[in-house]
């Protein structure tokens, strides 16, 4: 049965700051909700349960002083805050979660030298080996695990959610954030893959996107600044995503969750993005019909008509 998504909401990670109405849970859910938001998605910040050596510097940042340089100490800190989020999220009376998988592959994604066999492999069981305890906490609350598929993830396109899933065992938990721009700077089918993969979909984030590869620079963006990219995020309606095609598949298939925005633009101020976003949502938002557009030409059932009908009389 087809139903409606709920919306708008925003993400409220690129707009909690120290200042007023941003700086408390109350004066910035007012300021969403004065802005046409009806829901807000609260980060719990970021946990890193996996996390490779070559990244260690530059994610101790995210970890509390106390685990700072020391791996297993901070990881064993990120499955603890995940297990308290679970209980967070079903004390709230959510449903939902959304986070990452983390990385011990993504150094490996474009190889040379190639990957020795059984990396990946490997690499897919360790993953699951540390999500399978912090999935199963997740079912005990009644709350789904919803990856956000993400370059520098491991879990960044639809093959690599594949394998995840199947090394959990198809855990039920184990669910997608789906976020099409980070889909359509990989130059995936984005609507392609709400066909393939919507029963696993909870969460959608609303983020747009563009590619204008040059002669210079294409997909991996020559190490440039955002602003200087070929592929790059933009406010809702400033790229080149298709967002009516995307409201249109997940109300064909009856994705009940919320439509979030996630702002995240290289050019425009994060409050006009704010401002513009709730409208965008509410004009993009579908109320799914409950009867076929026919129904008026339909007939009560006969067995007989329909045998004549088959030309079977």
């Amino acid at each position: 049965m087809m139903k409606s998504l709920k919306g708008p909401a925003i993400f409220l990670a690129q707009f909690a700051g120290d200042e007023e109405p941003f700086n408390t849970i109350e004066s910035i859910s007012r300021w969403a909700a004065e802005l046409g938001y009806s829901g807000v998605q609260i980060p719990t910040w970021d946990s890193l349960v996996a996390v490779h050596p070559a990244y260690d510097h530059m994610f101790d940042a995210f970890a509390p002083e106390n685990v700072r340089g020391n791996p297993p100490a901070r990881t064993e800190w990120a499955v603890n805050q995940l297990m308290l989020a679970a209980r967070a999220s079903r004390n709230l009376g959510l449903n939902a979660h959304a986070t990452f998988s983390g990385a011990l592959m993504w150094h490996t994604v474009y190889p040379w030298p190639q990957r020795p066999a059984g990396l990946v492999e490997e690499g897919f069981a360790e993953l699951a080996r540390r999500w399978l305890p912090i999935l199963d906490e997740f079912d005990r609350q009644g709350v789904d695990v919803c990856y956000e598929i993400h370059p520098g993830e491991d879990l960044h396109d639809g093959i690599t959610w594949e394998r995840f899933l199947k090394a959990v065992n198809g855990h039920p938990r184990a669910c997608i954030l789906y976020d099409p721009s980070h889909f359509l700077l990989q130059q995936l089918d984005y609507l392609q893959f709400i066909d393939i993969y919507h029963e696993r979909i909870r969460m959608f984030h609303v983020k747009d996107a563009e590619f204008n590869p040059t002669g210079r620079s294409g997909v991996y963006g020559g190490y440039q600044g955002w602003v200087d990219r070929p592929g790059r995020f933009r406010s809702p309606g400033d790229g080149q995503v298709d967002f009516q095609g995307i409201f249109s598949k997940l109300a064909q298939y009856g994705y009940d969750g919320w439509a979030v925005l996630e702002w995240e633009c290289c050019i425009k101020h994060p409050e006009q993005g704010a401002a513009e976003g709730a409208p965008f949502i509410a004009e993009h938002m579908i109320t799914v019909t409950e009867k076929a557009f026919d129904d008026f030409a339909g007939q009560p059932p006969d067995k007989q008509l329909l045998r004549n009908i088959l030309g079977l009389s």
